[in-house]
């Protein structure tokens, strides 16, 4: 199997030597070259092209998003933005997002090379993901299974239920993505008019990086979109983001549904979980909602999806052709968890009429 070559464009000595040695350990990946700042990773893309470029967002010469949006024009990569760790940083990382890049690993200010180092399994996870990207002219490398580490399940957080609550009319939407996931939910939700039912949403996202998305998606929505905070309620025509590093649960009181926003430990190596969320949804609202899993890499929201389509909630799987990654559907798919497959052009429709 090849390996996936790795080109770091960071203008701090300490991220490139910290990612170097951390990328390097794992055996399906080579570090190519690194580059303290744009204009020298062009030089040396000359020479070879990376499969995967780790890129930093603030940097002398040319900044990261000129570079990324260069890249994607002439010969899109799949990229993966690394950021830090703040409100300036997010507002970036998401401009980088928009513009192509895969996915984010966020790195403090203080204490840089042992959060590098302690975050290791993260870094590499993201550049195994951003290999299995497909973005157009681009020959992906091929999907590299990571080594099997223990995880937690749902259950870490919330029980299960063999019925979910009934006696209210009132529907709603769930979603869970990841990888590639900004650019899906833009295109669905962008679509939706304000007499759309309420929805909930699990993007795997950092901390501090859900609030400026959901910023940014309010702006060009017709619909509300908010970052969710603990108890909000969930209404037609308003979607709620689940927090980057807390879980968020549907609940309800009459027949009104609200959001639990809880902190708890990882769930399939996330939090937020689409796995947590989806099975609050199957226990609280059953055949009233609507499950829709796209984009993303590994398994999490199929185990869920599974138990909201046994809640006799419908279910919809993005289809291969329109992920960026299609690990999340397609083990939703092989669960036998999903009623029907469509393109994410067709999703939109798909809730409306629904």
């Amino acid at each position: 199997m090849n390996k996936i070559n790795v080109l770091i464009v960071d203008d701090s000595a300490v991220v490139r030597q910290v990612l170097s040695a951390k990328l390097a350990e794992n055996a399906r990946i080579n570090v190519l070259d690194v580059a303290a700042d744009p204009i020298y990773a062009l030089e040396k893309m000359q020479k070879q092209w990376p499969d995967v470029i780790v890129l930093d967002v603030e940097m002398p010469r040319m900044d990261g998003i000129s570079f990324l949006r260069k890249i994607m024009a002439e010969r899109p990569t799949p990229v993966v933005i690394c950021s830090t760790l703040t409100e300036k940083g997010a507002e970036t990382s998401l401009q980088a997002l928009a513009a192509g890049a895969v996915s984010i690993v966020t790195k403090p200010k203080m204490g840089l090379k042992k959060f590098l180092e302690d975050s290791g399994s993260d870094i590499v996870s993201a550049v195994i993901g951003a290999a299995q990207a497909r973005l157009s002219r681009l020959t992906v490398a091929p999907a590299i299974p990571l080594k099997a580490k223990q995880k937690h399940t749902a259950d870490a957080v919330l029980t299960a239920s063999g019925s979910a609550m009934t006696q209210t009319t009132e529907r709603l939407v769930a979603m869970g993505t990841s990888t590639g996931g900004t650019q899906a939910l833009e295109a669905v939700l962008s679509q939706l008019p304000r007499v759309c039912p309420g929805i909930v949403i699990v993007q795997h996202m950092p901390e501090k990086f859900t609030a400026a998305f959901a910023q940014r998606l309010n702006n060009i929505c017709e619909i509300e979109v908010l970052e969710a905070t603990h108890g909000m309620r969930l209404i037609p025509g308003r979607a709620l983001i689940a927090p980057g590093g807390k879980h968020m649960l549907l609940k309800r009181s009459g027949a009104q549904y609200y959001v639990d926003v809880i902190a708890g430990p990882l769930v399939n190596r996330h939090i937020p979980s689409v796995d947590v969320l989806f099975r609050s949804v199957a226990k609280t609202a059953g055949k009233n909602a609507l499950g829709i899993i796209m984009t993303g890499m590994g398994d999490d929201g199929a185990a869920g999806l599974l138990e909201m389509r046994q809640a006799s909630a419908y279910t919809i799987a993005q289809d291969e052709a329109s992920c960026v990654v299609f690990g999340m559907p397609k083990e939703a798919i092989k669960r036998d968890a999903v009623d029907q497959i469509m393109p994410l052009s067709e999703i939109a429709k798909a809730i409306m009429k629904w």
